[in-house]
């Protein structure tokens, strides 16, 4: 079994390793726990729910890294909040297409807002 650290960055660390490649990746972790403090699911729906996606990363044999977890991380959330009608399937597909765009928009280097 690993033992997680912290390494000062502020993302726990497993086996010395970052449990996401990018700081804002561990943003859908928080998301989920602020869902399951205001009690719009609870920790083991969302346990078993990131569960089942990681297992199905799994089957597909998808590399066990940062990039892998983090994707397992957003359809666990983004199923969560769609199965218990927080926000509807098309209106985060009409959210991902808004922040793709502004993404493609922005300079280099800036930080990517909507507009």
């Amino acid at each position: 079994m690993s033992q997680s650290t912290d390494k000062g960055d502020g993302l726990i660390r497993r086996d010395g390793e970052p449990s996401f490649a990018e700081p804002w990746q561990a943003q859908a972790m928080a998301v989920a726990s602020a869902l399951v403090a205001a009690g719009r699911f609870s920790a083991a729906l969302w346990s078993d729910t990131l569960g089942e996606e990681i297992r199905k990363a799994e089957a597909a044999r998808l590399p066990d890294d940062t990039e892998t977890y983090y994707a397992a991380a957003l359809k666990a959330l983004e199923r969560l909040v769609a199965d218990k009608d927080l926000l509807s399937r098309d209106a985060m597909a009409r959210r991902r297409s808004d922040w793709e765009e502004a993404y493609r928009r922005t300079p280099h280097g800036k930080p990517v807002t909507l507009g």
